[in-house]
């Protein structure tokens, strides 16, 4: 049974929505507020299991009341919750976001989510054999996504990196991953002055930029591709990127050759948008087949 493990952060998602951004200094009604599951390491996990795969999170939560409403919800998403432990010196996660205009701000607090432990590397060693695919991202220390991607090179287990939120990453790191999915701003980061062109083909078949609706792009060796993302009228784009990574592990893992990979994913996104929150309009494995835009060269079993 092949298993994706995901190592990363899970919060409660606070959500305003509003007609008028505020400027510095300025007091504005919104029109709603809800809460919500999130945190890009939770996300990509629930989008994940939502299609099909056997999925795993990894990583921390407070020992509060929110803690124990995200295990649950992972738990509801039939996301395993063996490796998510709570810790009494840090409050869970949150992120604090605004939808204004069909599109979202968000601020992260990581709280428990910076809580591992370096000295724990020998069980996360023993750990990681479980699995065929790990998922990371950048809502926990740099240090242990280093360590996890150490540990998965040495055993040829293949790694998507997430590099979201933006900050720099080591050319070593990005060479022992096998895919990195940035969108246009964390490119920016990652390679500064740099001419996307240029660096999609220095790293084919790894190296995937997400370009919101207007798709994703990589080079495959040859030259360089586009997807094209598959068209809606967005309720709320919180989520949309993690949903892709999500997709795009349970595709791969299909062994779905990776042009038709980045296709489900787009389309995945797209469906993630109809729904308020990070995992709100998350599709399940059986909406997507049901969708007039499934491809049935998919070929999920």
């Amino acid at each position: 049974m092949k298993k994706i493990l995901v190592v990363g952060s899970m919060s409660i998602d606070f959500i305003v929505t509003t007609n008028i951004r505020p400027n510095q200094g300025e007091t504005v009604f919104g029109e709603n507020f809800s809460t919500g599951f999130g945190g890009k390491g939770a996300n990509q996990a629930v989008a994940a299991s939502r299609l099909g795969a056997h999925t795993a999170m990894m990583g921390h939560v407070g020992d509060d009341l929110f803690g124990t409403e995200i295990i649950a919800n992972l738990v509801q998403n039939e996301v395993s919750t063996d490796y998510v432990e709570p810790v009494t010196h840090q409050s869970s996660g949150s992120a604090h976001i605004t939808l204004f205009d069909h599109d979202n701000s968000i601020i992260v607090i990581p709280g428990a989510n910076n809580a591992f432990d370096l000295d724990e590397k020998e069980k996360w060693n023993k750990m990681i054999d479980d699995f065929a695919l790990v998922i990371l991202q950048n809502e926990i220390p740099q240090a242990v996504n280093e360590c996890i991607v150490d540990l998965c090179w040495s055993k040829g287990i293949p790694v998507i990196y997430n590099p979201a939120p933006a900050r720099e990453v080591t050319a070593s790191m990005i060479e022992k991953v096998q895919y990195v999915t940035p969108n246009e701003h964390e490119f920016d980061i990652l390679f500064p002055g740099k001419n996307r062109s240029e660096i999609l083909e220095l790293y084919p078949n790894k190296l995937i930029v997400t370009l919101g609706s207007a798709g994703a792009v990589f080079h495959n060796g040859s030259e360089e591709v586009r997807i094209p993302a598959f068209q809606t009228v967005p309720v709320d784009t919180t989520g949309a990127g993690d949903t892709f990574n999500g997709a795009l592990a349970v595709a791969l893992l299909n062994e779905i050759p990776i042009e038709k990979a980045l296709s489900f994913a787009n389309l995945a996104a797209a469906m993630s948008v109809s729904g308020y929150g990070a995992q709100g309009g998350m599709p399940t494995l059986k909406e997507m087949m049901e969708s007039d835009l499934y491809e049935e060269t998919w070929n999920f079993e």
